[in-house]
């Protein structure tokens, strides 16, 4: 008995919170003015830059291991 009778009070604050959110979620908040003003692209530019540069890092450390292996099974 006590366990539907929690299982009910649940579902009512379930219910009535959901239907409270319906009505704030519906209009939603226009950002246009934020998101028109901002640019992104030298700061994606500048990601890939280092994201490349790390990169070529990585496969001159992983090429250097290969080479230096190779010169020990000499």
């Amino acid at each position: 008995m006590l366990k539907n009778l929690k299982a009910a009070i649940l579902g009512l604050f379930v219910m009535a919170f959901s239907l409270c959110g319906v009505s704030a979620h519906a209009a939603g908040v226009d950002l246009t003015a934020l998101t028109t003003a901002a640019d992104f692209s030298t700061t994606t530019t500048a990601i890939l830059a280092i994201a490349a540069a790390l990169m070529v890092v990585y496969i001159a450390w992983k090429a250097a291991g290969l080479v230096i292996g190779a010169v020990r099974r000499l």
